[in-house]
């Protein structure tokens, strides 16, 4: 993988609307699940957003900030 696929992808989500990040890294849709997880034991993250804006969610899975990146893929 090229070092590019570890970084944090910028998405604009919307204030109170369900997501769900992808946890197994398997997911087309990156950052979010496509439901890949399924042949694993791994589950998505739920989340929601307090405000609607770009939020930079985490690519490399490593963050200790779910699901938003905090440098960890450095």
């Amino acid at each position: 993988m090229s070092s590019n696929t570890f970084k944090p992808i910028k998405t604009k989500l919307e204030k109170d609307r369900p997501y769900f990040w992808c946890t197994c890294g398997l997911s087309e849709k990156q950052p979010l699940c496509d439901g890949k997880h399924k042949s694993t034991e791994l589950k998505p993250l739920n989340f929601t957003v307090d405000e609607t804006k770009d939020y930079f969610l985490c690519s490399c899975k490593k963050t200790k900030k779910k699901p938003f990146c905090d440098g960890s893929h450095k």
